[in-house]
C-alpha cells in the first residue's frame, strides 16, 4: 500500500474523507494484527499508515470537520465487537 500524498486528499469530498480515514484506521487496525502474530514483513507500514492518518485528519480539521474523535470511538467499538465474535 502506498502513502496518500495531501495533494490527492485534498482534492477529495468529504465523504470521501470520512470514508478514507475508515479505511486507513481499519488497515492500520490490519496491519497491527499482523504484527502481533509475527506476519508483518515490513514494520515500516504501521508507521506509514499513521502518517496517512494523521494526513487526513490534518485536512479534515482545516475543512472544520467537528465530532472526528467522537467517529472514531465509534470505529474502535465496533471494530472490538467485531473481533469477539
Amino acid at each position: 500500500m502506498t502513502a496518500v500524498k495531501i495533494g490527492e486528499i485534498r482534492e477529495m469530498k468529504t465523504e470521501e474523507l470520512h470514508a478514507e480515514l475508515e479505511r486507513l484506521r481499519r488497515h492500520l487496525f490490519d496491519l497491527r494484527a499482523q504484527a502481533v502474530t509475527e506476519k508483518l514483513q515490513n514494520p515500516n507500514q504501521v508507521v506509514g499508515a499513521k502518517r496517512d492518518i494523521a494526513r487526513t485528519l490534518t485536512v479534515m480539521r482545516e475543512r472544520g470537520e467537528t465530532g472526528i474523535e467522537q467517529h472514531l470511538h465509534h470505529m474502535e467499538a465496533v471494530m472490538t465487537r467485531q473481533t469477539r465474535l
